[in-house]
Protein backbone atom coordinates (compact mmCIF):
# COMPACT_ATOMS: atom_id res chain seq x y z
CA UNK A 1 0.00 0.00 0.00
CA UNK A 2 1.70 3.85 -0.71
CA UNK A 3 2.79 5.16 1.83
CA UNK A 4 0.57 8.42 1.78
CA UNK A 5 -2.63 6.36 2.47
CA UNK A 6 -1.33 4.38 5.69
CA UNK A 7 0.03 8.08 7.06
CA UNK A 8 -2.97 9.97 5.88
CA UNK A 9 -5.37 7.40 7.60
CA UNK A 10 -2.92 7.38 10.65
CA UNK A 11 -3.17 11.11 11.41
CA UNK A 12 -6.91 11.67 10.48
CA UNK A 13 -7.49 8.90 13.16
CA UNK A 14 -5.36 10.20 15.89
CA UNK A 15 -7.62 13.55 15.55
CA UNK A 16 -10.71 12.03 16.13
CA UNK A 17 -11.79 12.64 12.38
CA UNK A 18 -14.37 10.76 9.82
CA UNK A 19 -13.64 10.68 6.44
CA UNK A 20 -16.90 12.93 6.42
CA UNK A 21 -15.14 15.31 8.31
CA UNK A 22 -11.73 15.39 6.54
CA UNK A 23 -13.66 16.09 3.60
CA UNK A 24 -15.42 19.21 5.18
CA UNK A 25 -12.17 20.66 6.02
CA UNK A 26 -9.86 19.91 3.50
CA UNK A 27 -12.61 20.70 1.16
CA UNK A 28 -12.55 17.54 -0.74
CA UNK A 29 -14.78 14.31 -2.29
CA UNK A 30 -15.09 11.62 0.81
CA UNK A 31 -15.13 9.24 -1.48
CA UNK A 32 -11.70 10.55 -3.60
CA UNK A 33 -10.40 10.92 -0.01
CA UNK A 34 -11.31 6.99 0.76
CA UNK A 35 -9.65 5.71 -2.58
CA UNK A 36 -6.28 7.91 -1.35
CA UNK A 37 -6.35 5.94 2.20
CA UNK A 38 -6.71 2.63 0.76
CA UNK A 39 -4.14 3.69 -1.97
CA UNK A 40 -5.71 3.34 -5.21
CA UNK A 41 -5.60 6.65 -5.72
CA UNK A 42 -2.44 9.13 -5.59
CA UNK A 43 -2.95 12.75 -4.19
CA UNK A 44 -1.87 15.84 -6.44
CA UNK A 45 0.49 18.20 -4.92
CA UNK A 46 -2.27 20.73 -4.03
CA UNK A 47 -4.35 18.41 -1.98
CA UNK A 48 -1.38 16.53 -0.43
CA UNK A 49 -0.98 20.08 0.96
CA UNK A 50 -4.28 20.85 1.85
CA UNK A 51 -4.42 17.77 3.91
CA UNK A 52 -0.82 17.79 5.30
CA UNK A 53 -1.93 21.48 6.82
CA UNK A 54 -5.19 19.80 8.08
CA UNK A 55 -3.78 17.03 9.73
CA UNK A 56 -0.88 19.09 10.81
CA UNK A 57 1.62 16.80 9.70
CA UNK A 58 4.38 19.24 9.10
CA UNK A 59 5.06 18.23 5.40
CA UNK A 60 5.34 14.58 6.42
CA UNK A 61 2.13 14.14 4.07
CA UNK A 62 3.45 15.99 1.35
CA UNK A 63 7.04 14.06 1.60
CA UNK A 64 4.87 10.71 1.85
CA UNK A 65 2.90 11.64 -1.26
CA UNK A 66 6.14 12.57 -3.60
CA UNK A 67 7.70 9.28 -2.53
CA UNK A 68 5.25 7.55 -3.74
CA UNK A 69 5.63 9.21 -7.42
CA UNK A 70 9.38 7.56 -7.16
CA UNK A 71 8.23 4.05 -5.69
CA UNK A 72 5.44 3.86 -8.86
CA UNK A 73 8.42 3.50 -11.08
CA UNK A 74 9.68 0.64 -8.75
CA UNK A 75 7.25 -2.17 -10.24
CA UNK A 76 9.16 -4.93 -11.27
CA UNK A 77 11.00 -7.61 -9.26
CA UNK A 78 14.36 -7.01 -7.77
CA UNK A 79 17.20 -8.04 -10.40
CA UNK A 80 18.95 -7.80 -6.31
CA UNK A 81 16.70 -10.38 -5.07
CA UNK A 82 17.02 -12.75 -8.30
CA UNK A 83 20.92 -12.77 -8.16
CA UNK A 84 20.42 -13.58 -3.92
CA UNK A 85 18.08 -16.65 -4.98
CA UNK A 86 20.90 -18.01 -7.49
CA UNK A 87 23.65 -17.88 -4.80
CA UNK A 88 21.18 -19.98 -2.08
CA UNK A 89 21.05 -23.21 -4.64
CA UNK A 90 25.53 -23.42 -4.22
CA UNK A 91 28.02 -24.89 -1.98
CA UNK A 92 31.03 -23.39 -3.53
CA UNK A 93 33.81 -20.61 -3.43
CA UNK A 94 37.23 -19.65 -4.74
CA UNK A 95 40.43 -18.90 -2.55
CA UNK A 96 40.25 -15.18 -3.38
CA UNK A 97 37.57 -14.27 -0.53
CA UNK A 98 39.60 -11.89 0.88
CA UNK A 99 40.07 -9.46 -1.88
CA UNK A 100 36.44 -9.78 -2.30
CA UNK A 101 35.79 -8.79 0.90
CA UNK A 102 38.55 -5.70 1.09
CA UNK A 103 36.54 -4.72 -2.32
CA UNK A 104 33.22 -5.19 -0.53
CA UNK A 105 34.49 -2.96 2.60
CA UNK A 106 35.38 -0.44 -0.28
CA UNK A 107 31.90 -0.47 -1.76
CA UNK A 108 30.99 0.63 1.51
CA UNK A 109 33.16 3.37 2.39
CA UNK A 110 31.86 4.85 -1.33
CA UNK A 111 28.11 4.90 -0.22
CA UNK A 112 28.31 8.48 1.25
CA UNK A 113 29.69 10.27 -1.62
CA UNK A 114 29.21 8.15 -5.36
CA UNK A 115 26.19 8.38 -7.27
CA UNK A 116 23.50 6.04 -5.64
CA UNK A 117 22.46 4.65 -9.60
CA UNK A 118 26.20 4.14 -10.41
CA UNK A 119 26.87 2.06 -7.11
CA UNK A 120 23.93 0.19 -6.95
CA UNK A 121 25.13 -0.81 -11.01
CA UNK A 122 28.58 -2.07 -9.51
CA UNK A 123 27.06 -4.06 -6.50
CA UNK A 124 25.13 -5.87 -9.27
CA UNK A 125 28.04 -7.04 -10.63
CA UNK A 126 30.31 -7.97 -7.39
CA UNK A 127 26.91 -10.14 -6.65
CA UNK A 128 27.21 -11.60 -10.03
CA UNK A 129 30.74 -12.33 -9.14
CA UNK A 130 29.91 -14.21 -5.80
CA UNK A 131 27.02 -16.10 -7.20
CA UNK A 132 29.56 -17.31 -9.73
CA UNK A 133 32.35 -17.94 -6.95
CA UNK A 134 29.62 -19.98 -4.91
CA UNK A 135 29.58 -22.63 -8.04
CA UNK A 136 33.32 -23.47 -7.47
CA UNK A 137 34.25 -26.48 -4.17
CA UNK A 138 35.42 -24.60 -1.41
CA UNK A 139 34.29 -25.42 3.10
CA UNK A 140 31.81 -24.45 5.24
CA UNK A 141 33.92 -21.53 6.48
CA UNK A 142 34.34 -19.99 3.04
CA UNK A 143 30.86 -20.82 2.37
CA UNK A 144 29.74 -18.64 5.22
CA UNK A 145 32.34 -15.70 3.85
CA UNK A 146 30.80 -15.35 0.54
CA UNK A 147 27.17 -14.87 2.46
CA UNK A 148 28.80 -12.55 4.94
CA UNK A 149 29.98 -10.50 1.24
CA UNK A 150 26.66 -11.35 -0.45
CA UNK A 151 24.99 -9.72 2.83
CA UNK A 152 26.53 -6.42 2.79
CA UNK A 153 26.32 -6.31 -0.67
CA UNK A 154 22.70 -6.40 -0.22
CA UNK A 155 22.65 -3.90 2.40
CA UNK A 156 24.66 -1.37 0.77
CA UNK A 157 22.40 -1.99 -2.76
CA UNK A 158 18.95 -1.86 -0.54
CA UNK A 159 20.25 1.63 0.75
CA UNK A 160 21.13 2.94 -2.33
CA UNK A 161 18.21 1.70 -3.89
CA UNK A 162 15.93 3.59 -0.69
CA UNK A 163 17.67 6.69 -1.45
CA UNK A 164 16.51 6.50 -5.25
CA UNK A 165 13.05 5.93 -4.27
CA UNK A 166 12.33 2.42 -5.07
CA UNK A 167 10.78 1.46 -2.06
CA UNK A 168 9.91 -2.19 -3.48
CA UNK A 169 13.24 -3.06 -5.01
CA UNK A 170 15.11 -1.84 -1.44
CA UNK A 171 12.62 -3.79 0.82
CA UNK A 172 13.08 -6.66 -1.23
CA UNK A 173 16.56 -6.44 -0.96
CA UNK A 174 16.37 -5.35 2.78
CA UNK A 175 14.84 -8.87 3.58
CA UNK A 176 16.82 -10.87 1.58
CA UNK A 177 20.32 -8.97 3.29
CA UNK A 178 18.29 -10.04 6.51
CA UNK A 179 17.78 -13.80 5.48
CA UNK A 180 21.48 -14.04 4.46
CA UNK A 181 22.87 -12.31 8.00
CA UNK A 182 20.44 -14.95 9.75
CA UNK A 183 21.60 -18.35 8.00
CA UNK A 184 25.08 -17.05 8.40
CA UNK A 185 24.42 -16.43 11.79
CA UNK A 186 26.09 -12.97 11.33
CA UNK A 187 24.63 -10.54 13.92
CA UNK A 188 25.68 -7.39 12.11
CA UNK A 189 24.41 -7.34 8.82
CA UNK A 190 20.80 -9.09 10.35
CA UNK A 191 20.93 -5.59 12.95
CA UNK A 192 21.60 -3.58 9.96
CA UNK A 193 18.80 -5.23 8.10
CA UNK A 194 16.63 -4.10 11.68
CA UNK A 195 18.14 -1.01 11.45
CA UNK A 196 17.02 -0.40 7.71
CA UNK A 197 13.51 -1.26 8.48
CA UNK A 198 13.42 1.40 10.91
CA UNK A 199 15.44 3.92 8.02
CA UNK A 200 12.18 3.08 5.78
CA UNK A 201 9.36 3.69 8.56
CA UNK A 202 10.76 6.88 9.62
CA UNK A 203 11.00 8.90 6.23
CA UNK A 204 7.59 7.42 5.85
CA UNK A 205 6.01 8.78 8.84
CA UNK A 206 5.33 5.20 10.85
CA UNK A 207 6.73 6.40 13.98
CA UNK A 208 5.49 3.31 16.12
CA UNK A 209 7.16 1.21 13.60
CA UNK A 210 10.49 2.70 13.77
CA UNK A 211 10.16 2.20 17.67
CA UNK A 212 9.46 -1.82 17.41
CA UNK A 213 12.10 -2.25 14.30
CA UNK A 214 14.97 -0.20 16.21
CA UNK A 215 13.94 -2.03 19.80
CA UNK A 216 13.90 -5.35 17.53
CA UNK A 217 17.57 -4.94 15.62
CA UNK A 218 18.81 -4.27 19.52
CA UNK A 219 17.80 -7.24 20.55
CA UNK A 220 19.01 -9.25 17.52
CA UNK A 221 22.49 -7.23 17.23
CA UNK A 222 23.56 -7.30 21.21
CA UNK A 223 26.22 -4.97 21.53
CA UNK A 224 27.33 -4.72 17.60
CA UNK A 225 28.08 -1.05 16.79
CA UNK A 226 24.78 -1.34 14.82
CA UNK A 227 22.88 -1.02 18.03
CA UNK A 228 24.49 2.74 18.22
CA UNK A 229 22.56 3.53 15.02
CA UNK A 230 18.91 1.46 15.77
CA UNK A 231 19.45 3.47 18.61
CA UNK A 232 19.52 6.60 17.23
CA UNK A 233 16.50 5.64 14.75
CA UNK A 234 14.73 5.23 18.28
CA UNK A 235 15.37 8.34 19.59
CA UNK A 236 14.34 10.12 16.07
CA UNK A 237 11.36 8.52 16.11
CA UNK A 238 10.79 9.37 19.77
CA UNK A 239 11.51 12.85 19.18
CA UNK A 240 8.87 13.24 15.86
CA UNK A 241 6.04 11.70 18.46
CA UNK A 242 6.59 14.38 20.80
CA UNK A 243 8.41 12.24 23.51
CA UNK A 244 10.87 15.16 23.98
CA UNK A 245 13.13 13.29 27.22
CA UNK A 246 12.54 10.11 25.88
CA UNK A 247 14.68 11.16 23.02
CA UNK A 248 17.49 12.80 25.21
CA UNK A 249 17.19 9.84 27.53
CA UNK A 250 17.47 7.47 24.18
CA UNK A 251 20.71 9.54 22.99
CA UNK A 252 22.55 9.65 26.27
CA UNK A 253 22.19 5.33 25.84
CA UNK A 254 23.77 5.54 22.48
CA UNK A 255 26.36 7.65 23.12
CA UNK A 256 27.45 5.30 25.97
CA UNK A 257 27.60 2.20 23.99
CA UNK A 258 29.36 4.29 21.31
CA UNK A 259 32.11 5.38 23.76
CA UNK A 260 32.03 1.65 25.10
CA UNK A 261 32.57 0.35 21.59
CA UNK A 262 35.55 2.94 21.08
CA UNK A 263 36.58 4.06 17.12
CA UNK A 264 35.95 1.90 14.10
CA UNK A 265 39.04 0.92 11.82
CA UNK A 266 36.98 2.62 9.03
CA UNK A 267 34.15 5.16 9.77
CA UNK A 268 33.54 6.44 5.94
CA UNK A 269 32.02 2.85 6.05
CA UNK A 270 28.51 3.14 6.26
CA UNK A 271 27.93 0.52 8.16
CA UNK A 272 29.88 1.85 10.96
CA UNK A 273 29.19 4.32 13.81
CA UNK A 274 31.62 6.95 14.18
CA UNK A 275 31.30 10.31 16.60
CA UNK A 276 31.11 12.12 13.76
CA UNK A 277 27.50 10.27 12.60
CA UNK A 278 26.65 10.72 16.44
CA UNK A 279 26.50 14.49 15.59
CA UNK A 280 24.21 13.84 12.88
CA UNK A 281 21.92 12.21 14.95
CA UNK A 282 21.72 14.34 17.99
CA UNK A 283 20.81 17.49 15.60
CA UNK A 284 18.00 15.67 14.17
CA UNK A 285 16.34 15.48 17.44
CA UNK A 286 17.80 18.41 19.24
CA UNK A 287 15.95 20.44 15.39
CA UNK A 288 12.54 19.07 16.67
CA UNK A 289 12.78 19.61 19.97
CA UNK A 290 13.34 22.90 18.86
CA UNK A 291 16.13 23.26 21.08
CA UNK A 292 18.24 25.58 18.91
CA UNK A 293 20.83 26.60 20.16
CA UNK A 294 22.32 22.41 20.40
CA UNK A 295 20.40 21.92 16.98
CA UNK A 296 22.69 24.80 15.67
CA UNK A 297 25.60 24.04 17.46
CA UNK A 298 25.69 20.39 16.00
CA UNK A 299 25.32 21.53 12.70
CA UNK A 300 27.96 23.46 12.59
CA UNK A 301 29.76 20.33 13.78
CA UNK A 302 28.77 18.01 11.04
CA UNK A 303 29.27 20.96 8.02
CA UNK A 304 33.28 21.61 9.69
CA UNK A 305 34.03 17.44 10.13
CA UNK A 306 32.32 17.38 6.30
CA UNK A 307 34.76 19.38 4.83
CA UNK A 308 37.81 18.50 3.58
CA UNK A 309 40.82 20.96 3.75
CA UNK A 310 40.51 21.64 -0.12
CA UNK A 311 36.80 22.48 0.39
CA UNK A 312 35.27 19.38 -1.00
CA UNK A 313 32.80 17.86 0.86
CA UNK A 314 33.25 13.93 2.24
CA UNK A 315 29.72 13.40 3.22
CA UNK A 316 27.51 15.75 1.16
CA UNK A 317 24.27 14.10 2.15
CA UNK A 318 24.67 14.51 6.23
CA UNK A 319 25.73 18.22 5.12
CA UNK A 320 22.38 18.64 3.10
CA UNK A 321 20.38 17.79 6.57
CA UNK A 322 22.51 20.24 8.57
CA UNK A 323 22.27 22.91 6.19
CA UNK A 324 18.53 21.96 6.21
CA UNK A 325 18.49 22.54 10.31
CA UNK A 326 20.14 25.47 9.95
CA UNK A 327 17.97 26.98 7.84
CA UNK A 328 15.04 26.00 10.93
CA UNK A 329 16.77 27.47 13.29
CA UNK A 330 17.05 30.95 11.06
CA UNK A 331 13.41 30.32 10.45
CA UNK A 332 12.85 30.27 14.21
CA UNK A 333 15.15 33.39 14.68
CA UNK A 334 12.92 35.12 12.07
CA UNK A 335 16.03 34.98 9.46
CA UNK A 336 13.82 34.34 6.58
CA UNK A 337 16.55 35.24 4.33
CA UNK A 338 19.43 33.22 5.90
CA UNK A 339 17.05 30.47 6.59
CA UNK A 340 15.98 29.93 2.86
CA UNK A 341 19.83 30.48 1.70
CA UNK A 342 20.47 27.87 3.95
CA UNK A 343 17.94 25.65 2.68
CA UNK A 344 18.62 26.11 -1.13
CA UNK A 345 22.08 24.97 -0.08
CA UNK A 346 21.14 21.58 0.89
CA UNK A 347 19.65 21.04 -2.56
CA UNK A 348 22.90 21.38 -4.70
CA UNK A 349 24.49 18.30 -2.91
CA UNK A 350 25.36 15.79 -5.84
CA UNK A 351 24.64 12.63 -3.67
CA UNK A 352 21.17 12.50 -2.21
CA UNK A 353 19.24 10.22 -0.27
CA UNK A 354 15.49 11.33 -1.33
CA UNK A 355 13.59 9.94 1.43
CA UNK A 356 15.46 11.27 4.13
CA UNK A 357 16.32 14.81 2.20
CA UNK A 358 12.43 15.13 1.19
CA UNK A 359 11.40 14.47 4.87
CA UNK A 360 13.70 17.51 6.71
CA UNK A 361 13.29 19.51 3.40
CA UNK A 362 9.31 19.32 3.94
CA UNK A 363 9.67 19.91 7.75
CA UNK A 364 11.19 23.05 6.65
CA UNK A 365 8.89 24.14 3.79
CA UNK A 366 6.04 23.83 5.78
CA UNK A 367 7.57 25.89 8.63
CA UNK A 368 8.20 29.11 6.11
CA UNK A 369 4.71 28.95 4.96
CA UNK A 370 3.61 28.98 8.32
CA UNK A 371 5.80 31.83 9.48
CA UNK A 372 6.36 33.55 5.83
CA UNK A 373 3.56 32.88 3.66
CA UNK A 374 3.61 35.38 1.22
CA UNK A 375 7.59 36.59 0.62
CA UNK A 376 8.95 35.74 -2.70
CA UNK A 377 11.79 33.88 -0.54
CA UNK A 378 8.97 31.29 0.80
CA UNK A 379 8.00 30.09 -3.00
CA UNK A 380 11.22 30.36 -4.37
CA UNK A 381 12.36 27.61 -1.70
CA UNK A 382 9.11 25.52 -2.31
CA UNK A 383 9.71 26.00 -6.45
CA UNK A 384 13.37 24.29 -5.19
CA UNK A 385 12.16 21.68 -3.48
CA UNK A 386 9.45 21.03 -5.79
CA UNK A 387 12.13 20.24 -8.65
CA UNK A 388 14.03 17.66 -6.49
CA UNK A 389 10.78 15.86 -6.25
Amino acid sequence: MPTFGVRMRAAREARGLSLAALAELVPADKGHLSRLENGRRRPGEDLARRIDDVLATRGELIACAALDVAAATDARPSETVELLHRMHASDTAPATIETLQATVTELCCQYGWRAAGELRVEGHGWLREVARLLHRPTGLRQHRDLLVCAGWLALLIGCVEYDLGLRASAEATRTAARQLGEEAGHADITGWAWEMTAWFALTQSRHEAVLTAARAGQEAAGRQRVGVQLIAQEAKALARLGDLQGARTTLDRGRRLLDDLGAPERPDNHFEVDPGKWLLYAMDAYRLAEHDALAEHYAKEVLRLGTQPDGTERAPMRMAEARLTLAATALRAGELDRAVEQGMAAFTATRRSLPSLLLVAGEVDVELHRRFPHEQATADFREALNAVR
